[in-house]
């Protein structure tokens, strides 16, 4: 599948800070099914099928539910979701397509209500760093040979 540039190690050290920069924000202190599901999520919304596989094995293994990771696309009318899971769902589904959704007051207000401001930083951060990682992923045809895909 993939006979583009290998971003690994054709980036350098502007890489290698991304990589990084992706690290630290998975050490914020947000919960890890939090930032899986977010994960997950933004990556439903931008197609990428190396990160929904990555990101639906690390949340299974972190002990999300089969329900809850399938019902992410239409979580809006899913009951199993936290108040502050759907505040940060929400944000995600704005942040990610914020072209057409931007992020109105009601959506900020009901992540103001369940986040403090540090951590609606650091949440902010990662849906950022996902979707930049989506945008690597798709862009270069990257996939992980190790979650079972063929090569």
């Amino acid at each position: 599948m993939n006979d583009r540039t290998n971003i690994y190690t054709a980036g350098g050290p502007l890489f290698k800070a991304w990589y990084d920069l992706s690290l630290q924000v998975e050490k914020s202190g947000l919960e890890k099914n939090l930032l899986e599901l977010v994960k997950i999520r933004a990556s439903q919304i931008n197609g990428c099928a190396n990160c929904l596989n990555m990101h639906t094995a690390d949340a299974r293994k972190a002990g999300e539910t089969e329900q809850r990771i399938h019902l992410l696309a239409a979580w809006e009318e899913a009951p199993c979701y936290t108040p502050r899971e759907r505040a940060a769902l929400d944000w995600t589904d704005h942040l990610t397509q914020v072209a057409s959704k931007r992020a109105p007051e009601h959506v900020y207000a009901a992540l103001a209500a369940q986040f403090s401001a540090e951590e609606q930083v650091q949440l902010t951060l990662a849906i950022n760093i996902i979707n930049g990682w989506n945008r690597l992923a798709v862009g270069f045809h990257l996939y992980d040979p190790s979650l079972g895909w063929p090569a």
